[in-house]
C-alpha cells in the first residue's frame, strides 16, 4: 500500500500519522521526490482503513499494491535511484560502462587492462576473481590473490572494482571491494542475498539463466529488506532453445524493469551473446534501449584467455565501441 500525500503537510498530523501506522507493526519507507511525497508501507496493510486514512487532510491518495516485491517497486520510489560508487553515480541518467577481463590471470594482465579500458573511457573495473564454472575442470580463478590484484589495480587507475562473490564465507575478502556482484547462478541463493543485505555497500544482481523479471525483483526485495538498497540489476540473458549464442539476450526487459522499479538497470552482452563479434552491436543495441550502464569484458589476448576467451574483445575493439556509443547516449530511450 502507498500513501501519496499533499504538498507540506502539516508536521503534527504527518508525526501522528506514522506513529499510528507503526502501531500497527507496518514499516514505513519514505519516498520524497521534487513533486511527490509517498509512504509505502510494508507488513500486514490488510487492517488498514483506506477511507480513513484518504479522510485525512495531509493524503492526496492511497493505492494498494498488488506485486509482492515492495522496496523495489518504482510505485514506491517514483524517482529513479542513483547509486554513488566511489565518485561514479550510475541511474538517474547517468550512464557507466563496467569493463575488464572475465577472470584476473596476473598482475600484470589486469593492469594492463584496467589502464587500457580507462583511457578509452570506462569508468569502472571488473574482473573475476572467484569463478562459478560449469565444469569442475576449469579454471576456478584465483581467488583471494585475484582481489589482491583488482585492488592494486584500483591503486594505479583510481577505477572503482567489480567483482563476484560466490559464498556468504567469502565476505570478509570483499571487504575492500566496491560493488559486489551476484552471479546469474546465485540470483537466488537467499541465504547470501540476507548477508549482502546487511552491508554498505553496492550490490551488481544478474538475472538468472531461467528466471523472470519478478523473481529477479522478489530477490533484489532480499537485499533491500535487509537495509540495502543499492542494488543495481543487470540482464545477462536467459536460456532458451536458440543454440546460435550463449544465450539469449532479452533487451526488452530494459524498459519493462524501468517501469517496474526505480533502480539502475544494466546490460551484460558478453555473457550474453557468448560472441566477441555480436557485443558492439548488443551495446549500441542497449543503450538505445534505455540501460544505464554496461558491462563488457575485455581481453588484451582473447585466444589464450583462461576464461570466456570467445566473448571478451580487444582494448581496441572496446576503445572503437566507446567512441560509437557516445553518438547514441542522447538518443536513447528515457523512462518517463
Amino acid at each position: 500500500m502507498i500513501i501519496i500525500l499533499k504538498d507540506n503537510p502539516n508536521k503534527k498530523q504527518f508525526d501522528n500519522l506514522i506513529q499510528w501506522l507503526k502501531s500497527m507493526g507496518l514499516d514505513i519507507h519514505e519516498s520524497k521526490g521534487e513533486n511527490t511525497h509517498i509512504l509505502g508501507l510494508v507488513g500486514d496493510t490488510s487492517r488498514v482503513d483506506i477511507d480513513l486514512i484518504n479522510a485525512l487532510e495531509i493524503v492526496e491518495d492511497v493505492k494498494r499494491i498488488q506485486e509482492p516485491y515492495k522496496n523495489a517497486n518504482r510505485k514506491f520510489h517514483p524517482e529513479d535511484t542513483v547509486i554513488d560508487v566511489a565518485g561514479v553515480k550510475i541511474g538517474g541518467g547517468n550512464f557507466q560502462v563496467i569493463a575488464g577481463p572475465c577472470s584476473v590471470e596476473s598482475y600484470d594482465q589486469i593492469c594492463l587492462i584496467a589502464e587500457s579500458v580507462k583511457k578509452s573511457g570506462a569508468t569502472m573495473l571488473r574482473g573475476g576473481a572467484f569463478k562459478p564454472r560449469t565444469s569442475p575442470y576449469s579454471f576456478q580463478g584465483m581467488r583471494e590473490e585475484g582481489i589482491k590484484m583488482l585492488l592494486e589495480a584500483r591503486k594505479i587507475t583510481n577505477l572503482p572494482i567489480v567483482t563476484e562473490i560466490m559464498e556468504v564465507s567469502h565476505l570478509p575478502l570483499f571487504e575492500d571491494v566496491d560493488i559486489i556482484q551476484v552471479g546469474a547462478r546465485s540470483m537466488q541463493n537467499f541465504e547470501l542475498l540476507k548477508e549482502l543485505g546487511k552491508l554498505d555497500k553496492p550490490i551488481l544482481l544478474k538475472r538468472g539463466l531461467s528466471n523472470t523479471l519478478q523473481e529477479l525483483l522478489m530477490s533484489a526485495e532480499y537485499i533491500m529488506v535487509g537495509g540495502n538498497e543499492r542494488v543495481i540489476l543487470c540482464e545477462r540473458g536467459i536460456r532458451t532453445f536458440e543454440t546460435a549464442t550463449r544465450n539469449t539476450l532479452d533487451l526488452s526487459v530494459v524498459p519493462l524493469l524501468k517501469s517496474m522499479t526505480h533502480l539502475p538497470v544494466i546490460v551484460d552482452p558478453s555473457h550474453a551473446t557468448g560472441n566477441a563479434k555480436l557485443v558492439k552491436p548488443m551495446s549500441m543495441a542497449a543503450v538505445a534501449a534505455g540501460a544505464d550502464g554496461l558491462l563488457i569484458e575485455v581481453h588484451n589476448d582473447p585466444p589464450h584467455a583462461l576464461c570466456d576467451g570467445q566473448q571478451s574483445i580487444t582494448p581496441e575493439a572496446f576503445d572503437d565501441l566507446m567512441q560509437d556509443i557516445s553518438h547514441i547516449l542522447p538518443y536513447a530511450f528515457r523512462w518517463e
